[in-house]
């Protein structure tokens, strides 16, 4: 489990397709203590828990290797990764650390895409749109993640909705790179998903 608040960025390095392209073994540099990772450890990378396979210190950078499988390639942006780009990324939740966010599973559902961006004196405001099947899972002043990054709905509207960013959000994650037509991760919020199922139920 995480909380949606990114405590580094990191870069992949190394990207070595496999099983006829569908697995991506990829290896991502940062600045964790290579000390602290485990094999088989959780590591949410843009909102997308993979799991920790290597890792190691090369010219005094930590890495790490990945491996994302043909569901992530087919859900995710990480179908869009590259060597040179650059990712939100966060350690997994331990019990008795602060929860800064919200309860992020690291389950991407799917794909939003950035409709519209405005730079505001103090902020930012993003306009982005999913599926509608997502988006009834959206609602104003509840908790959406965005590429790994613990948000809070401003609007919606039928299948848009917009965020509004503080600009230490925009200092720390790659949300300050966004434009108009980006995809980003989606993970809608788990009491949203459980309430409609109860719903359906009934």
């Amino acid at each position: 489990m995480f909380t949606g608040i990114v405590t580094d960025i990191g870069e992949i390095v190394g990207f070595t397709p496999t099983a006829q392209g569908q697995l991506h073994r990829l290896r991502i540099a940062c600045r964790y203590d290579q000390t602290t990772i485990a094999d088989g450890a959780s590591i949410a990378c843009n909102g997308v828990c993979l799991t920790v396979v290597a890792s190691g210190v090369e010219a005094g950078r930590t890495w790490f290797d990945v491996d994302a499988a043909a569901e992530t390639l087919a859900l995710t942006t990480a179908r869009h990764w590259k060597v040179g780009t650059r990712l939100n990324l966060e350690r997994a939740l331990k019990i008795g650390d602060e929860l800064g966010g919200h309860i992020v599973a690291g389950h991407a559902d799917g794909i939003a895409t950035l409709v519209s961006r405005e730079d505001l004196p103090d902020m930012a405001r993003f306009e982005l749109s999913t599926t509608r099947e997502l988006a009834r899972f959206i609602a104003t002043k509840g908790s959406i993640t965005l590429d790994g990054v613990s948000l809070t709905v401003n609007t919606v509207k039928d299948v848009t909705f917009s965020v509004l960013i503080i600009p230490h959000t925009l200092t720390v994650t790659m949300i300050g790179g966004w434009k108009a037509g980006a995809e980003v991760n989606i993970e809608v919020d788990l009491m949203a998903r459980y309430a409609a199922r109860l719903t359906e139920m009934k």
